[in-house]
């Protein structure tokens, strides 16, 4: 019977404390809560494994397998096997009987060894279980969880020479994850001593832990509650809020492990383009409650400010959310905008072809109706149903020139989908560690982000990297302007653009210093000076700085990094949690079986970058190609070691 086929639950086996250390000491996570290092997955030996049943030799020829066949009779005195490509360019075949005089069975027939292609012999092999599988992928997982199962499956085939399923190399990382994250089950009761233990590390940390009652032949089992959802942030994010740019993007991704369910992010940005997730939740899924839930605490606890925008796509329950009376989202305290990326996606499914999705995404980046217009009337000789499809959107919604500033620019959730990407790792996760991985992940990012802006202060540097190079951008673009000023208080101005000879003008724009406004769109868009305001700027001979935005001052960004972390308390000073175990729903266990289906619902916007530099297919790295591969053209020693 093969392991994986018995229905044996991943996380059935006592978990093992591996980062060692008493309760009482200091408290060691892996070091995948904080960094990761790849280089595990690149190891050529592996001490200490069980040794290779059916390996291959150092000459690379394979054993064991000349008696894998299927079996076609079998019966209490007759048992015949034949290859699986019998007939087909093999004649490979096995007869027994059994001699009932002698009580033994007896070889009749033998014709061997196989004249098919080696790679059309089955190349599993029953007693490489999932067991086995998670022993020798133990330090690939341990370095990085989310490492993939095809780069797993993929050295254990070149390991043990044999190429077990899909399917059990999954089961195999889900065990290797219980052992080093402790169990998948357990880890759902650790929840609460960890909102008590965290609290206690620092006061001031949200974490709301909802919970579902069990019941049990009707009757409701008190000693036990069904985890349903869980918000949390940490004071230095809250505090870092506050100098960002008073804008957040959410979104959520899906969990990876034993147990489905999706993680909510928000995120916010500094004035550097750096991106800093500030709150986070555990949901069972996107819809109306679960973004209410998570809104609502977001916005209680972390974006009281004013005036902010969310971006979003334009899923139905973040909608519902938003515009719940109670909610604090609507307007004026809060607007609203979609991911230009997401509309353009709904846009394709009814326009074929790339460069109407194109027309559209122009459409939306213009910073000036006069633009706009220009992208929307080619739109309509093309097709005028695009026009049409497009009308039933708000303009605040998506386009740029009349949201008034509040994006800064930003178009898209891709500051969400970076941390997307961030967080993959943890995603593969028992949910405690992946909540206990959030605090690691940050605790290194403000260490970083704040040591390299107070060293930028520490050189009388007043505005951020990213403002600098913009600014030098523009001053660039702007020595070919003619200037003319229209008040005594240098507040109002006209700048044309002419060509470098000064032969004729490219156009006329009206600038005011006084509003920070320009005719282009930049400077009230992004929130400091475009080309044009940095002409008059010149011409008056008056400073551009007090005509950029507070966020992008050195101070700020400093000030979002400011607030530490602390050391986390060691979980045997943890307080006692009193209350009902906490479990996971059954109903969120991923299918025994089968290989897991994916829970990403690929769209174009997956489509593969043609630029980007190709991968090999078994150790994931460039350069070159599976066939060229070192990993797969080493020889394989039976117990690990060359």
């Amino acid at each position: 019977m093969i392991a994986d086929d018995s229905g044996d639950d991943v996380g059935a086996s006592n978990p093992i404390r591996v980062t060692g250390g008493s309760s009482s000491g200091t408290q060691q996570y892996p070091p995948h809560f904080s960094s990761l290092d790849l280089h595990a997955m690149r190891q050529d030996d592996y001490p200490g494994q069980l040794a290779g049943f059916g390996a291959r030799d150092t000459e690379g020829s394979a054993g064991m397998t000349e008696f894998q066949y299927k079996v076609v009779e079998s019966d209490y005195r007759r048992y015949v096997g034949k290859c699986s490509e019998f007939g087909n360019g093999c004649t490979w075949l096995i007869r027994l009987s059994l001699r009932q005089r002698k009580g033994i069975w007896e070889v009749k027939r033998y014709n061997g060894p196989h004249t098919c292609l080696a790679t059309s012999i089955s190349s599993d092999h029953r007693s490489l279980d999932y067991h086995v599988i998670a022993t020798f992928i133990m330090p690939m997982v341990r370095a990085d969880a989310s490492v993939n199962i095809k780069v797993l499956l993929n050295a254990t085939a070149a390991h043990f020479g044999f190429r077990p399923t899909y399917r059990r190399v999954w089961m195999a990382k889900q065990k290797a994850v219980a052992i080093i994250y402790r169990d998948w089950d357990e880890s759902y009761n650790e929840l609460p001593r960890w909102v008590l233990g965290v609290q206690l590390t620092m006061p001031g940390t949200v974490a709301v832990l909802k919970t579902c009652p069990v019941r049990v032949g009707g009757q409701e089992d008190e000693s036990h509650a069904y985890f349903h959802r869980m918000f949390w942030t940490f004071p230095p994010c809250i505090e870092a809020f506050r100098h960002c740019k008073p804008l957040v993007s959410i979104d959520g991704t899906h969990l990876y492990g034993k147990y489905g369910g999706t993680l909510l992010v928000a995120i916010a940005q500094d004035g550097n383009s750096n991106i800093l997730p500030v709150a986070f939740a555990l949901v069972e899924g996107e819809n109306a409650e679960s973004w209410s839930f998570f809104l609502s605490h977001l916005r209680q606890h972390v974006t009281t400010q004013p005036g902010l925008l969310v971006i979003s796509d334009r899923h139905n329950g973040i909608k519902a959310a938003l515009e719940a009376p109670d909610g604090g989202w609507l307007p004026p305290a809060a607007f609203r905008a979609f991911c230009i990326r997401h509309v353009a996606v709904n846009f394709a499914l009814t326009f074929k072809g790339k460069d109407a999705r194109r027309l559209l995404v122009n459409a939306a980046y213009a910073k000036t109706e006069v633009e706009f217009d220009y992208w929307f009337d080619i739109m309509r000789s093309e097709n005028p149903a695009m026009c049409d499809w497009a009308n039933r959107i708000e303009y605040s919604l998506w386009t740029q020139y009349c949201d008034q500033g509040r994006r800064f620019g930003h178009m898209t959730t891709n500051i969400s989908e970076c941390v997307n990407s961030i967080l993959k790792g943890v995603r593969n996760l028992p949910v405690c560690s992946l909540v206990k991985a959030t605090y690691g992940r940050l605790v290194e990012l403000f260490v970083r982000k704040g040591r390299e802006a107070e060293a930028q202060m520490g050189t009388g540097q007043q505005f951020s990297q990213y403002l600098v190079k913009c600014i030098e951008a523009n001053l660039k673009t702007a020595r070919c302007f003619t200037v003319t000023v229209y008040d005594r208080d240098n507040s109002e101005y006209t700048v044309a653009e002419t060509t470098p000879t000064g032969s004729f003008s490219l156009g006329s724009y009206r600038v005011s210093l006084g509003s920070q406004t320009c005719d282009c769109g930049y400077f009230q868009a992004l929130h400091f000076p475009c080309p044009h305001a940095l002409a008059c700027c010149a011409y008056s001979r008056l400073t551009w700085q007090p005509y950029v935005h507070q966020v992008y001052r050195l101070s700020s960004v400093f000030g979002v990094y400011h607030m530490g972390f602390t050391p986390p308390i060691p979980e045997g000073f943890w307080p006692p949690y009193v209350g009902p175990t906490v479990i996971p729903d059954p109903s969120m266990r991923r299918a025994r079986e089968g290989r897991p289906r994916s829970t990403r619902i690929r769209t174009n916007m997956d489509e593969a970058d043609p630029n980007r530099p190709k991968r090999c297919g078994l150790c994931r790295q460039p350069g070159h190609t599976r066939r060229s591969c070192p990993q797969a053209g080493r020889p394989i020693g039976t117990g690990g070691n060359e």
